[in-house]
C-alpha cells in the first residue's frame, strides 16, 4: 500500500508541471502586438500590445491547458531545447 501511494504521488508530481518548468518565448508580431507561446506545448500561445500583456496572457493560458491534461490524465510535455540564431 505504501508503495502504490508513494507511486501515485509521483506520478501526480509528474502530471503538476508548473509554467517556470517551460521556456517561454516572446517576440514582436508582425501588426505591432507581441506574442508568447510555450514551444514544447501545442496551442499554448497569447497576444499581447506589450511584452508584458503578452506574458500576462501566457499565463492564464497555460492554466487552462494544465487543468485540460490534469483532468485527462496525461501528463505534462517536456519542455523542449531553444537556439536562438540570427539568418546572415
Amino acid at each position: 500500500m505504501i508503495y502504490k501511494n508513494l507511486y501515485s504521488n509521483m506520478w501526480k508530481q509528474h502530471l503538476m508541471k508548473r509554467l517556470y518548468d517551460y521556456t517561454i518565448v516572446i517576440r514582436p508580431d508582425d501588426n505591432g502586438t507581441f506574442v508568447a507561446y510555450i514551444p514544447a506545448i501545442p496551442g499554448c500561445h497569447a497576444l499581447g500590445r506589450t511584452p508584458e500583456e503578452a506574458q500576462a496572457e501566457i499565463i492564464n493560458v497555460f492554466e487552462m491547458i494544465k487543468e485540460e491534461y490534469e483532468e485527462e490524465g496525461k501528463p505534462m510535455p517536456q519542455d523542449v531545447d531553444l537556439k536562438a540564431i540570427h539568418a546572415s
